[in-house]
């Protein structure tokens, strides 16, 4: 607490520079209870440092008023949390989209569980470079085993100030002895929006065109917003607009499985699709004026509507950002939605920086509105029939049971994994004999699109009109 807050709550004596009189502020109600409060928490810190049955030290009693704060706020609601330092160092990194580090994806092996283990390498990075490959075990970093060790603590120490060393153990598949591998930080990118697979000449490039040979359908582009960071909105500019200059007749936006971001790369990303004046979202707060975000006079891609038609896919898990894009081209009937009803968190965070800025209270102060004026969140005592999220088109819907879910994140991941080349000393073949996943969510959006560019072709057809 500030040395500043600290006055407001006990009273402020002021003083005349005569020293003639003495005045004294009287402390409202509100300061009362407010002074009620902190004393509550500091005899209760009190009790515990002098009374508990083993001795507290200072990392477990700050960790106690955290708990303390964050139960408070679940109570309020489930998206109001305070970030701790440790915490709010990886919430800012996520947000801008690049960081120093390695760069490697990194979990917890299903078969070896504690192990620490290499998902995937990002192209172009150290790692990638340096020879680290998906499927490798990180025994240990800059020499300190990492059996036990927390995915956090992890992700901490190979995370850095770009141009620093670090050096980490590996066991490659397939191997029975550890190697390590010395690598120099940098600055990493994380790539906010990602195509269906990626080039098979440069895995460090995404290939935003749907297979022909696959999904039987011609210049169909699909991109994955993975989330909307401070950098999505450039990248979107980036690929639609290379899409448009390749020749796209439909596009696919896939959201499924993003929990949302910022609120304005939603908004930003919205208006690179509706024309202007179009309402993307307003948010409605009790001590905040209605905010209308609409659609201004800026590039607009794959315009007109007619010429390309657009699809949305969701599911159970888009959220937030995801829901306000969703939202705004489904009620302007710029997109078709496909898939599952969305999460339904139509509650605005603000970010709030506290202790000088080392850490923030992340606390609901407004809730997002369509533009059809319908509620998006979800509330906790929210029925099937009630509104909120977004909801797939009619005939549109894809329900799924949760082992379908789990096979689709599986398959996802392991289309994104950048793996050896079949000629790299450590690479290992795998045969996989399991049966290819079966999209239907991704398949009805296909199947939709190439019956629009076939209405679209006929049309020209009758009008004579060629085509280039």
């Amino acid at each position: 607490m500030s040395r500043r807050n600290l006055a407001w709550l006990l009273g402020i004596a002021a003083v005349s520079i005569l020293s003639v009189a003495v005045f004294d502020r009287v402390p409202s109600r509100a300061d009362n209870r407010d002074y009620e409060m902190v004393r509550l928490v500091v005899d209760v810190l009190h009790e515990v440092r002098e009374k508990y049955a083993v001795d507290i030290d200072e990392k477990r009693e700050r960790k106690l008023v955290e708990d303390m704060i964050n139960g408070g706020l679940e109570r309020l609601d489930q998206h109001s949390t305070y970030i701790n330092p440790t915490e709010f160092k990886q919430f800012e990194k996520n947000s801008k989209g690049k960081f120093g580090g390695i760069g490697i994806e990194v979990g917890y092996d299903r078969q070896n569980r504690g192990q620490l283990t290499v998902i995937s390498p990002v192209p172009d990075t150290p790692a990638y470079k340096g020879g680290v490959l998906a499927g490798d075990l990180i025994v240990k970093i800059d020499g300190k085993a990492t059996e036990n060790m927390r995915l956090s603590e992890a992700i901490e120490m190979i995370q850095g100030k770009a141009g620093d060393p670090i050096t980490l153990t590996v066991l490659h598949e397939g191997k029975k002895d550890p190697v390590d591998i010395p690598l120099v930080r940098s600055d990493i990118k994380i790539d906010s929006v990602r195509g269906d697979q990626r080039k098979a000449s440069n895995p460090a490039e995404w290939d935003f065109f749907l297979d022909k040979k696959a999904y039987g359908v011609d210049r169909v582009g699909y991109l994955r917003l993975s989330s909307f960071s401070e950098t999505a909105t450039a990248e979107m500019r980036a690929v639609v607009g290379q899409l448009e200059k390749d020749g796209a007749q439909g596009l696919i936006i896939d959201l499924r499985g993003n929990p949302g971001g910022l609120l304005q790369a939603a908004v930003d990303i919205s208006d690179m699709f509706l024309p202007p004046g179009k309402r993307v979202v307003s948010t409605k707060g009790r001590n905040e004026k209605q905010d209308v975000f609409d659609a201004t006079g800026g590039t607009k891609y794959l315009q007109p509507a007619e010429k390309c038609p657009i699809v949305i896919l969701i599911n159970k898990y888009s959220a937030s950002a995801s829901e306000i894009l969703a939202a705004a081209l489904q009620d302007h009937g710029r997109a078709v939605v496909v898939g599952e009803r969305s999460y339904g968190k139509g509650s605005v965070q603000n970010i709030i920086r506290m202790e000088n800025n080392t850490s923030a209270l992340k606390l609901t102060t407004a809730s997002y509105w369509r533009p059809s004026e319908k509620n998006i969140h979800r509330f906790p005592d929210s029925k099937e029939t009630d509104e909120w999220g977004v909801k797939p088109n009619p005939g549109f819907e894809v329900p799924m049971k949760d082992e379908e879910r789990l096979e689709y994140l599986l398959y996802r991941n392991d289309r994104d994994v950048v793996r050896a080349k079949k000629d790299a000393p450590d690479a290992v073949e795998k045969k996989d004999d399991k049966k290819p996943f079966a999209d239907r969510v991704l398949d009805k959006a296909v199947d939709y699109l190439k019956k629009e560019i076939n209405k679209r072709g006929a049309a020209l057809d009758v009008l004579d009109i060629k085509r280039a």
